[in-house]
């Protein structure tokens, strides 16, 4: 009989150790990349497709992977900003890899912003959530000619980036 109290005493020490895994559930929203729509220049509400359109961060070679390959051609995208400093620039290529170069067009695009951290839970640790600077949200620039730009005009719908449910900035092309 002591052996089996004992038994059972050494059983229950041995689970009391245990600790709650701590893993972040996939639908925790974390920070949230920055949402961007496409649009009609001559007609304003009619979402339009990119074609081709390949997003690369400053510094990097490589652009952002959309559905397996690094471009897309869809009106909407999602890219994310950096949560160390307070701005992130990117060029977006029109017709990426396409075989005439003069219908290749490239615009640059750099966001300021300024980040806070809010704490999501143990598991997940902080998340960071942007505001667009209200006085100068972007820089536009072509990389070849000021006058050829490809993308028209730029609006910023939401200047707080908290959720990636609503389109931040439109693009008019």
């Amino acid at each position: 009989m002591k052996k089996i109290i004992l038994l059972v005493f050494a059983l229950a020490l041995s689970f009391s150790s245990c600790e709650k895994d701590d893993i972040c559930d996939a639908n925790t929203p974390t920070t949230p990349r920055l949402v961007i729509g496409f649009y009609d220049f001559l007609n304003p509400s009619v979402l339009k497709n990119v074609s081709n359109l390949k997003v690369v961060g400053e510094g990097m070679t490589d652009g952002i992977l959309f559905n397996g390959s690094q471009t897309t051609s869809g009106n909407t995208i999602s890219i994310p900003l950096k949560t160390v400093g307070t701005s992130t620039t990117y060029s977006f290529t029109l017709n990426s890899g396409n075989a005439n170069p003069a219908l290749i067009d490239e615009d640059i695009i750099k966001l300021d912003y300024t980040t806070q951290e809010l704490f999501v839970s143990r598991a997940c640790g902080y998340k960071s959530i942007f505001t667009l600077d209200p006085t100068n949200p972007y820089t536009h620039t072509d990389a070849t000619a000021a006058n050829q730009k490809w993308i028209k005009f730029i609006s910023v719908e939401k200047s707080n980036i908290e959720n990636e449910n609503e389109t931040h900035i439109k693009i008019f092309f």
